[in-house]
Formats: structure tokens, sequence, C-alpha cells
């Protein structure tokens, strides 16, 4: 408290002593009064003694007279007398206050002095002012002068009349409310010097000593309103007496985005680290385990910039956490020592409950709470319990923002933004954070690059927001809301700017309603049952807690049920129309209604506990008997009464001990169910199939049972096996076979086939020759071309022969000579006379040399004609002498012609072609007659190799 805010404070002290007595107090205003004397001391000699009035809070004008008297001789001459304080109380006037102050009062005390040491009375007069409670108050002091006491009212002015005599040995207390008769508690008091009591509200009593009694009434000044440099209003704060007033300015720090932060006493920053950190703590330890953390961490890709993301609180025996579920959202959860928390929450002297958007934690001892919604925190302490005993990233709470920046050493540090990187905690779910790190490079406060701020930060320097302007400034969170916008545009982290301003103004009594103004960026949606309001109250009204109207102008914002409801209680988030009662399943119910839950037959009752319940009563059901195989009881759902099941027999064939036959094939099992059982009765009967080396057939299906038969299953029964026939048909056989080739039955097959018995040769003439094994037959038009068939392995091969006849000229034969050779192919004749001179003739022919044969006829030449030859005796010799010249070749050469073969390749084979012919001496041998049958002998064998080579070759 300042000394501006001392409040000024007036006493009257009366005594029966002549001499005065020493003031007790420099600040207070007193007027001693002497009794036996004629001097009358003022120690106020600045009033007047005219009535004062003076204009306060809460303040009644009144106007006190003290009155002396005597009451009579004494023994020693001189004249007793008694003091009267006679206290007027006028009507109570208007004031603004929130406290009704004590009463100021204009006091005229007259004192009137007699007897025999004084001829004549002498009269002081000492103005003061006092001040007494609008309640009346009466004291009365019994001694040899009689007394009289008196309160009067009229309507609520009242007037009372306070009697004190000096030789006091009782005093009476009596407290008089307007409109009613007053009563007086007689109280015998023995104080010692100093001892001091509060006689009624704001007026004090001193004992001094002997019969010395010092009435101090207190008077409240309104002190001057101070300036908060958190740019906030002050706040009244009552002074220990409980009697006057002065002005504080509260601890109030921030934190929004990613992250802002505005201390204690208003100082702006932002700082982008991801540990676990300090934002209060207390310098000097008055409170155990008392702290606020804030646990932050990168919210962006590049690792840039940070977001809260847990606060913490921490106080004696609890810690706790609100954690945000969704990040950048207004979700979040509460945990007390780790263990998951329904709101509201009170124990050990800390409270946990729901206002609006925000979680508050709130500990009463120390009239602080702390606000978190995901977004943004703030943290409101009392200066009166932690003025200049804080430090951490909200700074030091003492008004001045010099040491806001306060390391834990003590130092200073040059800016916030280097001071909040020591204030580390250890956080074991953060290890890469190491209290006491100094960081590597400054924190980053402005955008690397100028960018458009979002249209939606314009609305903190505009009309939105403009009634809030004048109470707190917008120039920092619209630089907090520039930077979100710049360095995260994607996140909508600018609404969080906007958030906290609207919080801090709804703390100054500004509510504003500024999210329907963001096109839907900052929207914020409530449940089905609740709707959005800007300006709900901080503690909604339950049909639980008092229906006193809600005299606090501070609101917030947040999800409220609608208008003509209310919420049942803070811990049932339903909205009721009429307060009745909610049960487990959050349904309201009224005053007397009946229901069932849970198979519980309630009531709704107002008092108590609002539902009673009691076991529901099911009708009786007739006893089921399940005595049969494979029944048993089951309870089904009754569709009429759910909590009272019926008794029904259910079938469960598992616990039938009848077993299922395997049938034979062609039979399947068939099973049926009795009336009135549950086994199955099982039995096999027929398929209506057939049965073929352990297959089953369909009827009209094809049933393989020899392949010289075709078999189809039908639907004709066979009595005595109950399964269907099969029918069979033999294959049909094709006996017709090709010339050449017979019918023969044949192993394995049905029909037999036709097996080749004979060459089937297609001559030139286009005709079939058919040729058995070993069989030769000439072309039936031409004798020179010879078929013949040979069986080899089973292979019928036909060969084609081409007789080659000698050159023959019918001109050198004699008439009528002319036959065929015995090969039915050759000419020849009896040569005429004229012998044929020897010569070249010419004839076609293929060659064939090892098996491989040229593919056309080849132009052959050979000699032929008639030399001279004779035989004749030689008597010289006396022998024959023969002469023997032979036609024969005198010039030839060598030609080439390509040769196939029966594997498909050629080769290339040199023949000798003769070019002319001559006749040359031979040796001659034999007689003529064996060179005739010489002769002939060799044409057969030519003609016979001939015929072998060709059937050769054919062969190959």
């Amino acid at each position: 408290t300042t000394e501006s805010e001392t409040s000024t404070k007036t006493s009257t002290t009366v005594t029966p002593s002549a001499t005065p007595l020493p003031t007790t107090r420099t600040t207070e205003r007193e007027t001693t009064v002497s009794t036996t004397g004629t001097t009358i001391q003022q120690s106020t000699p600045s009033l007047s003694t005219s009535p004062v009035a003076v204009t306060t809070s809460g303040v009644t004008e009144m106007r006190s007279t003290i009155k002396t008297t005597t009451s009579g001789p004494t023994s020693s001459g001189s004249t007793p007398h008694s003091t009267t304080i006679v206290t007027e109380s006028s009507s109570p006037m208007t004031t603004t206050a929130a406290r009704t102050t004590p009463t100021i009062s204009s006091v005229i005390t007259t004192t009137t002095t007699s007897g025999p040491s004084s001829p004549e009375p002498t009269v002081s007069t000492a103005v003061t002012t006092l001040a007494v409670s609008t309640s009346p108050l009466s004291v009365t002091t019994s001694g040899t002068t009689a007394t009289e006491s008196f309160t009067t009212t009229s309507g609520t002015t009242s007037s009372n009349f306070t009697t004190i005599t000096a030789t006091t040995t009782s005093i009476t207390s009596e407290i008089v409310s307007p409109g009613s008769t007053s009563t007086s508690v007689p109280t015998t008091t023995s104080s010692a010097p100093g001892e001091s009591w509060w006689l009624c509200n704001c007026i004090k009593a001193i004992c001094i000593e002997d019969d010395i009694i010092q009435v101090i009434p207190v008077i409240c000044n309104p002190p001057p309103k101070p300036t908060c440099t958190n740019g906030l209003s002050p706040v009244q704060v009552i002074d220990e007496d409980g009697c006057c007033w002065h002005w504080e300015c509260d601890c109030y720090c921030t934190g929004w985005g990613d992250p802002h932060y505005m201390t204690f006493d208003g100082l702006y920053y932002s700082y982008q680290g991801n540990c676990t950190y300090v934002l209060v703590e207390e310098i000097d330890k008055k409170v155990d385990n008392f702290g606020v953390y804030i646990d932050n961490y990168h919210c962006d890709r590049r690792d840039i910039v940070s977001c809260p993301r847990t606060l913490i609180v921490r106080h004696e025996t609890q810690e706790v956490r609100i954690a945000t579920v969704k990040p950048n959202t207004l979700q979040v959860e509460v945990t007390v020592n780790q263990q998951a928390v329904a709101l509201p929450y009170k124990k050990f002297g800390l409270s946990i409950y729901e206002s609006g958007i925000n979680r508050v934690v709130e500990i009463p001892e120390l009239k602080m709470n702390v606000t978190y919604n995901g977004l943004s925190f703030s943290i409101r302490m009392p200066y009166s319990l932690f003025g200049n005993n804080t430090h951490g990233q909200c700074g030091t709470c003492n008004n001045n923002t010099a040491d806001d920046c306060m390391l834990p050493n003590g130092n200073i540090a040059k800016n916030c933004e280097t001071m909040a990187d020591h204030w580390q905690v250890v956080d074991p779910s953060k290890p890469q954070c190491s209290p006491g790190l100094i960081p590597t490079k400054a924190p980053i406060t402005t955008p690397a690059q100028p960018c458009k701020e979002s249209s939606i930060c314009e609305l903190l320097l505009g009309s939105v927001f403009e009634p809030c302007h004048s109470f707190v400034r917008p120039e920092k969170y619209y630089a907090a809301c520039v930077f979100d916008s710049c360095i995260l545009p994607n996140l909508d982290l600018e609404c969080s700017s906007l958030q906290i301003y609207a919080a801090t103004c709804a703390d100054q009594s500004v509510c504003i309603d500024w999210r329907s103004h963001t096109n839907g960026v900052c929207s914020y949606k409530c449940p089905s049952n609740k709707e959005y309001r800007a300006c709900g109250p901080i503690k909604e009204i339950t049909c639980k807690s008092s229906q006193q109207n809600e005299t606090s102008t501070k609101r917030v914002e947040g999800c409220f049920c609608p208008n003509g409801t209310m919420l049942y209680d803070s811990g049932i988030d339903v909205c009721v129309k009429t307060c009745g009662c909610v049960g487990v399943d959050n349904i309201p119910r009224e005053f007397g209604e009946k229901f069932t839950i849970d198979c519980q037959d309630c009531i709704c009752l107002e008092g108590g506990n609002g539902i009673v319940c009691r076991p529901h009563e099911c009708a009786k059901q007739n006893k089921t008997n399940c005595d049969g195989e494979g029944f048993y009881e089951v309870n089904e759902v009754n569709s009429e009464d759910s909590c009272c099941p019926i008794v029904t027999c259910k079938c469960n064939t598992s616990l039938c001990t009848a077993k299922v036959p395997k049938c034979t094939l062609g039979f399947e099992v068939h099973s049926h169910i009795p009336s009135g059982q549950c086994c199955p009765v099982y039995q096999c009967v027929p398929k209506r199939v057939c049965v073929h080396q352990s297959a089953e057939f369909l009827p009209n299906s094809s049933v393989f049972v020899d392949k010289c038969q075709n078999c189809i299953c039908t639907n004709e029964v066979n009595v005595s096996t109950q399964l269907n026939i099969i029918s069979c048909e033999p294959i049909p056989c094709n006996t017709y076979c090709e010339p050449g080739y017979e019918h023969q039955p044949l192993k394995g097959e049905c029909c037999g086939r036709c097996v080749q018995t004979k060459c089937v040769i297609h001559t030139a003439s286009n005709s079939d020759l058919i040729l058995s094994p070993g069989e030769f037959k000439n072309d039936p038009y031409n004798n020179c071309t010879i078929y013949s068939c040979v069986n080899i392995h089973n292979q019928f091969i036909s060969s084609t022969s081409e007789i080659t006849c000698p050159a023959f000229n019918e001109e050198r034969c004699k008439p009528g000579t002319i036959t065929f050779l015995p090969n039915g192919c050759c000419k020849t004749c009896v040569p005429l006379d004229t012998p044929t001179p020897c010569s070249v003739r010419q004839r076609k022919d293929f060659i064939v040399y090892k098996g491989c044969r040229s593919e056309h006829r080849i132009v052959m030449t050979e000699c032929e004609g008639t030399c001279g030859t004779f035989s004749l005796y030689s008597a010289e010799a006396n022998s024959m002498e023969h002469s023997c010249t032979c036609c024969r070749e005198s010039r030839t050469t060598v030609r080439e012609v390509k040769l196939k073969c029966p594997t498909g390749h050629s080769i290339s084979h040199k023949y000798v072609y003769v070019e002319s012919c001559s006749c040359q001496d031979t040796e001659c041998n034999g007689s003529q007659s064996s060179e005739s049958h010489s002769r002939e002998e060799n044409d057969r064998k030519r003609s016979l190799n001939r015929i072998k080579r060709s059937i050769s070759l054919t062969s190959k």
C-alpha cells in the first residue's frame, strides 16, 4: 500500500483528568476534553465549529454532540463531571463504491465546567470528524450520574445517540437495525492499557489507562487509481483490517500461438523453444511444490516455430496436466497425477472446471487461477501474495518491465527470448533438451521475408475490437497475429491471437463477438445440444448451483445451453428445461416421473439424491419343462419388458446321442426331427443315381464302362438295388478299307482297323496298280516301266523301274524280223547284210551312284557299229589266224551331274561322255559260236542288272 492509499482515521478521547493526553498515532487526529479543569485542548484546530459534511463511497453525514455536565459537589469541593457523546446519523447517501465504508460525522463537543474552584463557567468547543457504522450503536456508562440511551429510526434513516460516562464501570453495546427495536447486552470488562477491541464495523476502542478509552472510527478515503504496466485495470483489494481498500495490479501472464508471451508486467516477446519450461515459480518458496510449466513442441515441418502442447500446474501433492488432444485445436484432456479425471474436480485445495472453451485450474487458498484451451493460456495471481516473488518465462510481478527478463541466477538478460531458454526443466520425454544449454542461434522473432498479413489480423485494429481498445491495447496481439500468418500460413494460428485478445478484453469486462467476422476460418463448432456464445457466464448456472443472479461482469466464450434451458449440473453435460433429475442415461426427468433404467424401477423425487430406485419386479411365468433330449433352458429378451427375460426351451443338437450313419454309394443320409423333439432321426435313402466302379453318375450322364460300348445312366431304377440302371450299346464299326488295305481285328481296339497288305502304286496314266509284296508288273501302257512291291519291316514299299533299250534302227533290220526282246520292252531284229559303220549312239537314262540318283534322265553316249573281223587258216603258222577290231571310244570327255540321295542331300558326280568312236584292234578268243552265246548271256545279265538297280534305287 502506498502512502496515497493510507486511510485517514479520527479518534476522540474523553478523560476526567485536567492534563491533556498525548496522541497515540501520528496519522490520527485526536480531540482531548478535560472535565476537571478550565483548560480545554483541541488537537484539530483546522476544523470549524459548524458541521462538516463529507461525501464518499457509502458514507452517511452525521452530526455528533458531546456535552459535559456537573453532577454535584464532592467532599473535596470539586464538582464531579460526566461527559455525554451524542451522535446523530442522517439518512444514507447514494454511493458508487463496491463496499460500504464507515460513516463520516461532524462532531461538536461542548464542555461546561462549574464548581467552587471556578466562579464562572468556562466553555470550550472542539470540532472533529468521526466515522461510525450505519448500524446503530449505543454505549452506556453508568456512574454517579444517570445516563440516557435511545435510538430512533424513520424509514431508512437511523439516529443513534451514544452516551459515555467518564467514571466507567460497565459498558452496554447495542446494535440497532432500521425499523427494529433496540436491545442491550450488558458486558462487564476489565481492559489493560493498550488493549484494543472493535466496538462494531470499523470502530475501534483502545484502553489508554484507568478509565480512559480512546474510540477510533476508521475513515476511508478512496486512493488514486494507479496505472498497471500490463495495460489492465487495477483491482480493489480490502485492507487487512477489513475496513478500507487499496488498488493492486494483479499478476496476469498469457501465452498463445507459436508461442507469444505477455509477462506479468505486460512485456511482449516470442519464443520458439521445443522443450518444457518454467512459466512461474516462487523466488522465496512459500508454497510447497508450487509452479506452472509449459511443454512446447515444433508445430511445423521445418522445426522453425513452436506451439504449446501441455500446461502443467503443481501444487503440493498434485500435478495437473492439461494436454492438447489434437494439434492447433481447442480439444484438451485433463489428468491429475497421471490419472484422467472428470470435471469438475476438487481435491486438496485445488479445483478444476470448465469455463466456456477453457479449462480452469483454481487454487482458492492462493487466490489464483490458470486457464488453458489448447491454443492459449493465462495465469492470474494476486499481487498481495506473489508481488516481487515470481520468476520464470512470465517474469517478475512487480509492475515494472525492467526486470521481466530475469535469469535463474538473478541476472537480467538482454532480451526475454534469450532468458526463456534458461528456464528449461528436466523432462524425461524430451531427452534432447538439457537445462542450462545456451541456444546456438538467436530465436526468430520476425518473418524472414515480408509477407501480406492475413485479413483476419486486421480485425484486431478494426471496428470489431474497437470497444476494447481503450481497455487493452491491440498492437502487440496484432504483431503476433501477423507473425503467425506469415510463418505458418496454413495452420490458422492467427486465430489464437484474436482469441487471447478477446479473452483479455472479457477479463476487463468487455465482451467481443468476433468469430462470426472471420468467414469461418476461426469458427467454433458446438455439440448438438449446445449453442455458441461469445459472451457466456464464467460459471454456467446449473440446477445444483445457486439460483442467484450472476453479478460478475466478466464473460467467456464457449458452448452453453440454449435459451430457455439450463445445465443440470457442472459434472452432467445435459441441458434441461425444468430442474428435475438426470440419471446415468443422461435423460432429463421431471419430479414425480417414473421410469425404468438398468432394470430398476425409479422415480424422480425432489430433495435427497433425486432418483430413488428399487429392483424391477417381473410378472410370474409358467414353468417350462425342457426334459427332452437335446433341450436346454435359455432366457430370451421379452419385447414387452426387456428386464424380465422369458424362459424358453432351446434345442442344441450337439447334446444328442444319436450318431449320423455312413451310407453306401448311391445313398445319402436324410434326417428329420419329429414334432416335439429336438434330436433328428437319420436314414439312408437312394440318391437316384447310377453307381459304377465307386463313382456316382447322375441320370442322362455318360458312364464309361467299356470303350467298345456307349453307356448312359437312365432314370430307370433297379428294384433290388434301388440304384438307377446303366444302359449300354456297342460302338458301330466301319469295316470298309481302301484298296491295298484289309480290315483286321486289333488287340485293345473295339472295331479293329484297316491294315495295309499290298502296295498301292499310282501310275503315270493316273491309274492305281495293286501289287503284293515280291510281285513285279509292267505298266499297262508302257512295258518299259516295271513296278514292284516289297515288305520291309512291315512297311510296304513300291518301286518303279525304267528299262533303257539300246539304240534300235528299224532301217537296218531285215523286213519281218523285228521282234521284242524277252523283257517286252526293247526291240530287236535280224540286221541287213550291209554293216553299220562304227559311230556314236546317244541314249537317255538315270545315273545311279552309291544309292543316289540324278533328278532327270541324262544324255549318255556309247559306241556301236560293225568293224572288220575275220579268222583264216595260216599254212605257215599251221593254225587259224584271227583279226579282230572293236567299235570303241576314241575320244571322251568328263562331265559332272548333280545326284539326289534318299537322305535328302545332293552330291556332285562325274561321268565319261563319248565324243567319237572308231574301230580298234582287240584280241580275238574262242569261236564264233561261243562268242554269240557269250553275247546273249551278257545282254541278259545287263538287262537284269538294270532292273535290280532300279528296284534298289526305288527302295532306298
